[in-house]
Order: structure tokens, then sequence, then C-alpha cells
């Protein structure tokens, strides 16, 4: 199952989805801009509603760009998590999740169910075949709402205002180390 959570136009990227092999898709219907705690009380509403045994989420999204939703909706339901995973192994009734961390790799072992945020090295992206995407015509997508699902997606976050960082005068170059303290002693006054 796929879900995603958007306008109307969302149906395209679950039909893309299910051309792709998901067998039936969700989608949370809403225009209203969702923060990432927004989105991970929806997908908590879906996760208790099908109780699927894997949730796979992306790192982070393209829009907010701040990689919480994974986090958030594993704490909100309680359920182990394994994050930035380039590689998901399932075993019975665990998840073996390796990720890349600074020196090497960090392999976690979780219960299922459990709630996996991938990395872009975990595979390789395929594509629909014709027949795959007629297929995905016919197949299963319901269609929902936040209301319906109970969770309010009001956002308690307000941009007061975005301003672009204050220009930098130019640089200058110096002939010598010399002359570069003199400059950082008696113009700058930072040593």
């Amino acid at each position: 199952m796929v879900v995603s959570l958007g306008e109307k136009s969302s149906q395209e990227q679950i039909r893309t989805a299910l051309a792709l092999g998901a067998d039936r898709g969700i989608l949370v219907e809403t225009s209203e801009e969702l923060q990432s705690l927004a989105v991970a009380k929806l997908l908590k509403a879906i996760v208790d509603k099908e109780q699927p045994q894997l949730v796979i989420l992306g790192k982070q999204a393209i829009d907010s760009d701040n990689n919480q939703t994974g986090q958030m909706l594993a704490a909100l339901s309680g359920l182990p998590q394994g994050t930035f995973a380039s590689e998901v192994v399932v075993d019975g009734d665990k998840v073996n999740v390796t990720r890349e961390i600074d020196g090497g790799a960090q392999t976690v072992g979780l219960t299922l169910p459990a709630i996996v945020t991938t990395d872009l090295r975990l595979n390789e992206p395929r594509y629909a075949s014709l027949p795959n995407i007629m297929k995905a015509k016919k197949k299963p997508m319901e269609v929902t709402t936040a209301e319906e699902l109970g969770v309010s997606v009001v956002s308690n976050v307000k941009t007061l205002s975005v301003a672009p960082p204050a220009e930098r005068s130019a640089g200058i170059m110096v002939e010598s180390v010399e002359q570069l303290v003199d400059k950082l002693k008696n113009e700058a006054k930072v040593i």
C-alpha cells in the first residue's frame, strides 16, 4: 500500500507507485500546507487503521527538507524506528536496518512493526512498464480527508518573515602574512 497527502493531483504519484507494484493507494486529500507534525499525525491515523508491519518513508521531504516526519510518526505510534536506511533486510518478525555513519556502517535490529526512513542509497529507481501503468488504473485508491481521519492539520507554526542574508563586502588579496596579520589586527580588530 502507498499513501500520499495533498491535493487531488497527488493521485498521479499514487498511480505511479501502483504501476511500480503497490497493490492499493490512499490519498489524504487536503489543500492545507502541512507541517511535519500534521503529516505524522495523519500517517499515524492510517497506521492505526491499516496495521502495517513495516512503514517506509523517505528521509526528508523536498518541500520543507527537515527530516522530522518519520521520527515523529515513530514517537506518536510507539514503534521502533530505523533512520537513513541504506539497506533493509526483513527476517521473520525482525528487520535489520543498515545506515551509513561517519567511519562506516551501523546495523540496528528492530522488531516488527517498525518505521524506517530511507536514504537515497537504499535502491535503484525502476521504471513502470506500459502494461503495469494500464493495470495501475484499475487498482483501488481510497480518498479520505484529515477530518474523516479525526486529525487536525492546523499549524501552530507561523512564518513571520523571510529575508535573504546580508550581502557581504568583497574580500581583498594580501601580499604577505605580515600584511594579513596587520589587517586582522588593525582593520578587522579580530586579533
